[in-house]
């Protein structure tokens, strides 16, 4: 399998789950992302944000780069559809998300786009954790050591490894958005 040049720290194998080290690379990476699809939306209004922990500095994190997009509430998310697909990302519907289409790019995958309603509910959470685990090294070194622990004991489980983290994410997110 080829990997993607742009991309030359990302890829995560079909049915595996690895954990790697922080890339200084990655920002960049999601900037080149980012302007190659503004440029390919070209009059659609899009906001994008670099999410995941990805997004976070320092800490470690599959490597695939998670991409929020947000549109505007009177704009159509399956408008983006087309444009997403010319510069190179596969559609992969709303994966069980309402208000959510999920989009991926690469073989094997190393980029994942997540094109929700800009400032809505699903916006705030993704910002907010991501955000939360920012302004807290400590936070986000136990997000880490999580993330490994679990990598390590489910290698071919993506849903357990998901699972996993499920406790920690919700009450970070309840946290960040003022609800505990």
């Amino acid at each position: 399998m080829k990997r993607d040049p742009s991309s030359s720290s990302l890829g995560l194998e079909s049915r595996t789950v690895r954990v790697v080290a922080y890339d200084e690379d990655w920002p960049a990476l999601f900037l080149a992302a980012s302007q190659r699809l503004a440029a390919a939306c070209r009059s659609l209004p899009i906001r994008f944000e670099h999410v995941g922990s990805t997004g976070v500095p320092g800490l470690c994190a599959k490597p695939v780069l998670d991409i929020l997009g947000g549109h505007p509430a009177g704009v159509s998310a399956l408008d983006y559809v087309i444009p997403f697909e010319r510069a190179g990302y596969i559609h992969r519907g709303d994966r069980g998300i309402a208000g959510h289409q999920f989009f991926r790019r690469g073989q094997p995958r190393a980029y994942h786009i997540h094109l929700v309603e800009e400032d809505g509910e699903l916006w705030r959470q993704y910002v907010a954790f991501r955000d939360h685990l920012r302004a807290d090294p400590s936070l986000a070194r136990r997000y880490g050591e999580l993330k490994e622990a679990l990598a390590a004991r489910f290698p071919r489980d993506r849903e357990s490894y998901i699972n996993g983290k499920s406790e920690f994410v919700r009450e970070v997110l309840s946290r960040a958005l003022g609800q505990a």
